[in-house]
């Protein structure tokens, strides 16, 4: 999601996965199964993915505003 495209590692970014059962989650791990999106860690990036729907377009489903809320959360 972030433009800094081979700046930062996976390990320094948040991984949303839609599981293969439909379900959009918080992947800390990194290795949950399903369709990944990694998300920079700066509340910019999340503002900017919510405005523009990025998490939604990416996944191919609906994201729930409470993903959105954890991901705040995790940021602060």
């Amino acid at each position: 999601m972030c433009r800094l495209s081979g700046t930062k590692s996976k390990k320094e970014m948040i991984r949303v996965v839609r599981t293969p059962e439909g379900e959009v989650v918080i992947d800390d791990t990194g290795r949950k199964a399903g369709r990944g999106v990694y998300l920079c860690r700066r509340l910019s990036c999340l503002e900017k993915a919510y405005k523009e729907h990025r998490l939604e377009r990416s996944l191919k489903t609906d994201v729930a505003a409470e993903i959105y809320e954890k991901l705040r959360h995790a940021l602060l």
